[in-house]
């Protein structure tokens, strides 16, 4: 047997372990937020667990930590009152319309939260890409505009 084998498998596993090593340093340094955790693939996702109990809410997955952490925070607020610890205490609010505290309400509520968090930090990604020259994508569930199509004669 040759040492050479031996090298180049040592040196893939220490490529792999600092690529690991670079990922949970991304990881610490984006999650600054409660109640959320990043998956292997990037996307951001939301849990809480149930009080006295040991079972867990899912709150959903998200492309950005914003969006998932407000979706914690809608649910933490609603689980626990308005002393719980929130990520950003200025942004929640109570609304009248949640009066059923049931686990499917508070799900509900914190996903509608979330993704209408998440639509809007998507959305403020593509403007910045777009103001550094990338074409947008279009979106494919609108309705094109006749009259603002480039129709060639």
């Amino acid at each position: 047997m040759e040492g050479g084998d031996c090298c180049s498998t040592s040196t893939s596993a220490e490529k792999r372990k600092r690529r690991k090593q670079q990922q949970q340093q991304q990881q610490r340094q984006e999650k600054r937020y409660r109640g959320i955790r990043m998956r292997k693939w990037g996307k951001w996702v939301a849990e809480i667990r149930e009080p006295n109990k040991r079972s867990r809410i899912w709150l959903g997955s998200y492309t950005t930590p914003v969006a998932a952490a407000r979706a914690y925070d809608t649910a933490v607020f609603y689980l626990r009152g308005p002393s719980a610890r929130l990520n950003f205490p200025e942004l929640v609010f109570q609304e009248d319309d949640l009066q059923d505290f049931s686990t499917a309400s508070i799900r509900k509520k914190a996903t509608e939260v979330g993704a209408r968090v998440d639509a809007l930090q998507t959305a403020l990604r593509a403007s910045e890409s777009n103001s550094s020259g990338v074409p947008e994508k279009p979106d494919l569930n609108e309705y094109p505009d006749p009259e603002s199509s480039d129709q060639e004669s």
